[in-house]
């Protein structure tokens, strides 16, 4: 399980993260912003639609795990991984260009949103827990492992930052059939990539169980890796912060700067949230080798104390620069980017953890706790998220922002006029509501954050040395 990765295996592998996740950040970063300002839905409309997208999540968190059992009981000629890999990614697609494509109205759009997200949620989870399910079963050595994780993270970053960089940009002032165009490309972009992965790969022949896992099984292998359960729940919290500032920032830079200026400026700022991911996923390994993960996890814990707390003062007692915002967005997402990988690695490391003590390996099973807690974070950020644009009022001046970008759509407003108009709309905003929308913004990431760390310091204790051991005596 030591062996060397072949070039091609290790390359294609990492290469493919570049449309999956290009494709997740599509929806996870911009979905609702295209409900919130292309559709005229009533406050009661936008919040049924913010609770299925939370109960769908929910779902979803749980279907990683059901999936992890599905793929460990897979015995297809083509492997163990790849033939989800390809079922996932094809529907996946398939269902992103519908949720940007198809538009009823009201209550209908409800249903059909509804509808759609559980879909996407559905056949994400299928590509995704094959793809993170591969990566544990490469390679056991600690070395080889963090390698491949730093090298997958920076395709992950250029995926991401692909969308996150360009969606701002084309949006304003022509919503609709931006959204339409870029869906399409992210969709196809989607396929090629995981096609890549799929036939560029070489499964490792592993021993197969002598009977097939099930549910019960699944929570049993969960409950008894005490180290599993911690990481796991450190995860849900640490994704919690990880996600929630992607979450709110749009609307934070639209009521800050105005609807027509705030293209460039988010622009600029995903900028900063590529390369300070880019760069941390780049340097993991290299830290890695030189500090211990326990160091690591500290630093970046005070480090991200100290960055929300001058995102919190940034135009109150900080100057309201733009220079200055881009650097502590930069600060912030680096040492992100460090935790989540040390967060990945310290759950990868519970395979072994669990090998070690009961003789069994179930790689899909345990991998898909990460994406379980990235799901489950993301229906809580969904709920927050939805309660704070409504109680600080910013949901009802995007409503009519939306009435524009409706109109613009149907050819009645050119995109000049939809952009001066909802200037205006923006410049309504009271400071009491932008307070709330801040505090909102910061008091959620910085509470997640402090669960999450203690968590690990109180209750994981698989560190470097006590691994090197797992690994000499499973």
């Amino acid at each position: 399980m030591n062996e060397k990765l072949d070039a091609r295996t290790k390359w294609t592998y990492c290469i493919g993260a570049t449309g999956r996740d290009a494709a997740y950040a599509l929806v996870s970063m911009y979905l609702i912003l295209y409900v919130q300002y292309t559709m005229n839905l009533t406050s009661a409309q936008f919040a049924v639609i913010s609770g299925a997208m939370i109960l769908c999540m929910v779902w979803d968190a749980i279907n990683d795990l059901l999936m992890g059992i599905i793929i460990e009981n897979t015995h297809f000629k083509m492997g163990k991984f790849k033939p989800w890999i390809l079922i996932g990614c094809i529907t996946n697609a398939i269902v992103i260009v519908c949720l940007f494509t198809i538009r009823p109205s009201g209550w209908g759009f409800v249903a059909f949103y509804s509808l759609f997200y559980l879909l996407w949620g559905m056949t994400y989870t299928m590509n995704d827990i094959a793809y993170w399910g591969v990566l544990p079963s490469l390679s056991s050595d600690p070395g080889t492992r963090d390698s491949l994780v730093t090298i997958m993270s920076i395709f992950v970053c250029i995926g991401q930052f692909s969308v996150a960089g360009v969606v701002p940009v084309v949006i304003a002032g022509n919503a609709v059939n931006a959204y339409r165009i870029v869906a399409l490309i992210v969709a196809l972009a989607l396929i090629c990539f995981q096609m890549l992965t799929a036939f560029g790969i070489k499964e490792r022949p592993r021993k197969e169980q002598k009977d097939k896992l099930s549910l019960k099984d699944m929570f049993h292998i969960f409950a008894r890796n005490d180290q599993l359960v911690a990481s796991g729940l450190a995860s849900i919290f640490f994704n919690i912060t990880n996600n929630i500032l992607i979450v709110f920032g749009v609307n934070f830079f639209y009521t800050e700067y105005g609807y027509s200026e705030s293209g460039t400026l988010v622009f600029y700022f995903t900028v900063m949230y590529g390369l300070g991911m880019l760069i941390s996923q780049a340097s993991y390994a290299g830290l890695a080798k030189r500090f211990s993960r326990e160091k690591i996890l500290k630093v970046c814990f005070i480090v991200l104390l100290i960055g929300y707390a001058c995102f919190m003062a940034f135009g109150y007692v900080l100057p309201k620069n733009v220079i200055l915002l881009n650097a502590i967005g930069f600060v912030i997402f680096f040492f992100q980017g460090l935790m989540n990988l040390a967060i990945v690695v310290m759950i990868n490391n519970t395979i072994e953890y669990d090998e070690a003590r009961f003789h069994e390996r179930h790689d899909s099973v345990i991998s898909a706790v990460r994406s379980f807690s990235v799901k489950l974070a993301g229906g809580i950020n969904q709920g927050l998220s939805t309660l704070v644009l409504i109680v600080s009022g910013v949901y009802a001046k995007s409503q009519s922002i939306s009435a524009l970008e409706i109109e613009v759509n149907k050819g009645n407003l050119s995109s000049e006029e939809v952009l001066a108009e909802a200037n205006k709309y923006i410049s309504e905003i009271t400071a009491q509501q932008a307070l709330i929308f801040r505090i909102g913004m910061v008091l959620i990431p910085v509470l997640a954050l402090i669960i999450s760390y203690v968590i690990i310091k109180k209750k994981y204790h698989i560190d470097e040395a006590e691994y090197a051991r797992l690994i000499r005596e499973k």
